[in-house]
């Protein structure tokens, strides 16, 4: 089992979200991937025009990704998110506070770099996440 510490240096204050700055690993082998778009089991894209449906499907597809390797939201040490529209990430930001306690229930919530782009491989898509855990 991976011996992960998730923690906020003093030096760099407090994050602006539902995130840490640090995550410290120590472990056998890592689990990298790939940005996860809303799209569901049969191709189909699932909450057009509808963010927070579209953030639901995301997660729950890094949530199957972490099971098909025997993980879970513990392993998880790093998130990397794209969003296509800037007014977005006000909603980005309450589907965090209201998801990631569920989630991750010690509070202790990977660090995530949220970028901004001008598109994502279909136009309809409207956020993706990309994930590394540690095993």
């Amino acid at each position: 089992m991976a011996d992960i510490s998730i923690y906020n240096p003093t030096d760099l204050g407090t994050p602006m979200g539902q995130y840490t700055h640090v995550t410290r690993v120590k472990a056998s082998e890592f689990l990298f991937i790939a940005g996860m778009l809303s799209g569901d089991s049969q191709d189909n894209i699932v909450g057009e025009g509808d963010f927070n449906a579209q953030c639901t499907q995301v997660f729950k597809n890094v949530e199957a990704a972490l099971r098909s390797a025997g993980a879970d939201w513990s392993n998880v040490v790093q998130f990397t998110t794209y969003l296509v529209h800037s007014q977005d990430i006000p909603k980005f930001m309450d589907f965090r506070t209201r998801e990631f306690p569920k989630m991750f229930p010690d509070g202790k919530y990977p660090p995530n770099t949220l970028l901004m782009v001008d598109r994502l491989v279909k136009e309809p898509f409207l956020v993706e996440v990309q994930t590394i855990a540690a095993l």
